[in-house]
């Protein structure tokens, strides 16, 4: 696939509606990577561990999921880099969450492969404790 078909797939997965809608434009062995030292950071694999250990958790500590804006996106050959903003993120316990983000894709047959996520540790660590 070329560099627009993959930022389709990525587009696909950052306009999902659904849990379910997302991971289906990942690859059953994806890797998730979160840089930092977060509470959130680490290298997941594969979709049941991005699951149990980050998404659900974090959902779980949203009181609203906001919106997310994408400001720019880049791609060449199996890498799209996408760089989007939060809005409107508010956590359980008062707290805003409007991240800036920097995301790495590779995709691989049509599916996200890998993820490498950039972002304000700090902010995140102001918002969910460490």
């Amino acid at each position: 696939m070329g560099a627009a078909e993959n930022k389709e797939v990525v587009r696909k997965m950052g306009e999902a509606k659904g849990l379910d809608a997302m991971l289906a434009t990942m690859a059953d062995d994806v890797r998730w990577t979160i840089i930092g030292s977060t509470k959130w950071s680490r290298t997941m694999n594969g979709k049941k561990e991005i699951v149990d250990k980050l998404l659900h958790p974090i959902f779980a500590e949203m009181e609203s999921m906001g919106t997310s804006t994408t400001d720019n996106v880049i791609a060449e050959g199996d890498y799209v880099v996408v760089q989007s903003h939060a809005a409107g993120r508010k956590t359980k316990t008062g707290k805003p969450y409007n991240n800036t983000y920097c995301n790495v894709f590779k995709v691989v047959d049509g599916k996200i492969k890998e993820i490498t996520e950039y972002l304000d540790t700090e902010l995140v660590t102001a918002a969910f404790g460490r």
